[in-house]
């Protein structure tokens, strides 16, 4: 698909040049000459003089001495690989500042003495890259071969020493800031410290891993002294527990009773308390309670009872001690009572160790907990610590390079070879020659470019199609020498604007009208065409040729054909069948003429119904009811009517009519009707809603055609029945297209 629409461009293009190759190659030649002779003319000799520097990434002290290497380096800001920092470097040679220091160190001047513009020394100089090297190439173009040198080397240098200086301005700007920044690097490391040596002192922070190892081990060491002092506890428990069960009293009466058991005076006490008891029991078994000895027994009891309670409150400490009656204890009771005082205090003694136990153990967990944090927080101290002493480094490192840096006196470039004087010139009669071809061809597709914007003109039968989008009916060569096919001594031009079909039967534009004939019975095979209107966008197009050939056609078939002239403006139909005209259509339609004296007979089967006097209204006498009524007659009587109608941007004649016929027939001339007359045509007949057949394309140069529509036939007439089928399948295929 692709290839077949270069190819359809391609042929457009060649039908183009076929129609305007004469004016574009004279203008071609004129234009090269004219080239050719200003130059050997007015063109004086220019003198190229040229110079080589060498690049390097970084220049040679920074690389041997390690110190400023990133001063200078020759890179690309973008990361791109197809970025090549030598055009960076060529387009600061040719810069403006540059520049208008080179030349107000020479004082170049141009013919007329003034001092030349920027824009003019660089259209002679070039900055280019050798190629695969890290070489730039600088030279100039001037008709002094001394000042060409010249130009080269002074810009050379003034590049060179910009170059050196401005990596000297960055050296010191760089050091400027370095040295601004510098105390406040410094300020950061100490805060630093100081943060870091409060966060330990706070924290009572040596080291933290130790600590941590360390903590672990006390906590598993507590754990362990823990576990055997609770089960100590619990051994001390289990005894004192079975001693209060055998002494019937819990640890604070078994203390009390030993105390009091091993205290005289209760002792004494108890055992007069015991003999009084005695005594009043022995006496009541023989006297009376109310008898006085029995009374004094138990006043005097009653008495050693209070003293009694008086030592045992002094012993025990206690104003109403809770001991049982027997306060004598036997010497194991007493032993079982020393025994379980002492698990007491054994109790107590393990208890208090746990409980102390318990609170170290948590605070060493406390502790535990908490060092996460503190581990976090201090790797963040040592970071920012560790940051800002890299960086306070790094810029004193800096600054010590930028002192080095800034008493260099080398760039990234060196001269390889200095521009000389040369000795022969630079102007090449090839490039004069190549340049003048150039510019004429240039004038020359201008010259066609411009012929066919201005032409706006119908010129091939496909832009007919294109344009308008009617059915390609016909399509009728230009008349060319039909001498041959008429076979008289007569010039074959008279008859360029007459009745070939008739003239001259063998001829291919007899045989295009004879396809014509044949494609509109095609088109109307339902429909019987009876009549029709042939008319076209402008005059001259020959639609009153075609008018007259396709009626001699339809008559040839054996059908009875009327051609009617209705062009009341411009009538041709009587010059073409030489006949009078003063008689014809107007005067029908006015009733000064009657049919029968009106109509004349050309040849068989055909009539022709000429004009008539030209009337000062056609479009009213075309217009009116007389003339419906003499078409509805003509249609009665003929078995075809063609009506030669006048062109549409003249009058509306032709769509007047085309209400009262079958169909209208379209001619198109290309190389005389334009696309907006032909355009405007086409909306007048759409827009009053005539039944447009078809297009036929008149007068068509086979020459100017992208394709060959059309086979002339150079055989005999005892050859014309083979040839004509093949032509006439050959002409078929074209309309189809």
């Amino acid at each position: 698909m692709e290839s077949q629409e270069n190819s359809l461009q391609a042929n457009k293009y060649l039908q183009i040049w076929k129609r305007r190759y004469i004016p574009a190659i004279n203008i071609f030649f004129s234009v090269l000459l004219l080239s050719i002779m200003a130059a050997f003319v007015l063109q004086k000799p220019s003198y190229v003089a040229e110079a080589k520097l060498r690049f390097q990434r970084n220049n040679a002290t920074s690389t041997l001495t390690g110190v400023g290497t990133e001063i200078g380096k020759l890179e690309p800001v973008v990361e791109d690989n197809q970025i090549n920092p030598l055009n960076t470097e060529a387009e600061v040679i040719r810069s403006l500042p540059v520049v208008q220091k080179t030349i107000s160190i020479l004082q170049l001047k141009d013919n007329s003495g003034l001092i030349i513009t920027p824009e003019d020394f660089l259209d002679n100089l070039t900055v280019k890259n050798v190629n695969k090297t890290d070489i730039l190439s600088i030279s100039y173009k001037d008709t002094n071969p001394v000042q060409a040198a010249k130009v080269v080397n002074v810009l050379i240098k003034i590049y060179l020493e910009q170059n050196v200086n401005l990596l000297r301005i960055e050296t010191a700007t760089a050091r400027k800031f370095i040295e601004k920044q510098l105390p406040n690097a410094e300020a950061v490391v100490q805060q630093t410290e100081a943060e870091l040596a409060r966060f330990k002192e706070r924290y009572q922070l040596v080291s933290l891993q130790e600590e941590v190892t360390q903590s672990v081990a006390v906590m598993g060491e507590l754990q362990k002294q823990m576990s055997d002092v609770q089960s100590n506890l619990a051994n001390v428990d289990a005894q004192s527990l079975a001693v209060r069960k055998q002494l019937d009293m819990n640890s604070q009466q078994a203390l009390m009773m030993a105390s009091l058991s091993q205290t005289p005076g209760v002792q004494d006490i108890l055992k007069e308390i015991q003999q009084l008891e005695s005594q009043l029991a022995g006496r009541r078994t023989v006297l009376q309670d109310t008898h006085p000895q029995i009374i004094d027994l138990q006043e005097k009891l009653k008495s050693l009872n209070g003293l009694l309670q008086q030592r045992v409150k002094i012993v025990a400490d206690t104003s109403q001690p809770q001991f049982n009656n027997n306060m004598q204890l036997g010497a194991l009771q007493q032993q079982l009572a020393a025994k379980l005082v002492e698990l007491e205090s054994n109790r107590l003694g393990l208890a208090n160790q746990t409980a102390t136990l318990s609170k170290l153990q948590a605070a060493y967990k406390e502790r535990l907990n908490i060092m996460p944090k503190l581990e976090q927080y201090q790797r963040q101290l040592e970071r920012k610590l560790q940051a800002a002493q890299s960086t306070y480094s790094l810029l004193l490192q800096k600054l010590q390079e930028s002192h080095i840096a800034e008493n260099q006196n080398v760039g990234n470039a060196s001269i390889i070879s200095q521009a000389e004087v040369p000795n022969k010139p630079s102007s090449s009669r090839l490039l004069t020659y190549l340049s003048a071809v150039l510019l004429a061809s240039i004038a020359s597709f201008a010259t066609i470019y411009l012929l066919e914007a201005k032409d706006k003109s119908i010129k091939t039968v496909d832009e007919a199609k294109e344009l308008l989008g009617l059915t390609l009916l016909g399509v009728i060569p230009v008349v060319g020498k039909l001498k041959k096919y008429i076979g008289s001594d007569e010039k074959a031009e008279s008859y360029s604007q007459r009745l070939i079909v008739r003239d001259a039967p063998r001829s291919p534009i007899s045989e295009a009208y004879r396809m014509l004939r044949a494609n509109l019975k095609f088109i109307s095979a339902d429909n019987e065409l009876k009549v029709i209107v042939v008319t076209s966008s402008v005059p001259t197009e020959g639609k009153s040729t075609v008018s007259a050939n396709l009626a001699v056609a339809m008559a040839q078939t054996g059908r009875k054909v009327l051609l009617i002239d209705a062009d009341l403006r411009r009538p041709v139909q009587h010059k073409i069948w030489e006949l009078m005209n003063s008689k014809g259509l107007s005067n029908l339609i006015i009733g000064q003429a009657e049919i029968t004296t009106a109509v004349k007979n050309v040849m068989d089967n055909l009539d022709v119904l000429p004009s008539g006097v030209l009337p000062p209204n056609p479009g009213s006498l075309l217009d009116s009811l007389r003339m419906a009524t003499l078409m509805e007659t003509f249609a009665s009587k003929y078995d075809f009517v063609i009506v030669d109608a006048p062109s549409i941007n003249v009058a509306a004649d032709a769509a007047t009519l085309g209400q009262m016929a079958d169909g209208v027939l379209f001619v198109v001339r290309p190389g005389v009707v334009d696309s907006v007359n032909a355009d405007f045509a086409q909306e007048q007949l759409k827009k009053s809603g005539q039944n447009v057949l078809g297009q036929v394309v008149n007068g068509v140069i086979v020459n100017n055609e992208p394709y060959s529509y059309y086979y002339y036939y150079e055989e005999e007439r005892s050859h014309l029945t083979t040839t004509g089928v093949n032509n006439t399948k050959a002409v078929a295929g074209s309309s189809n297209n």
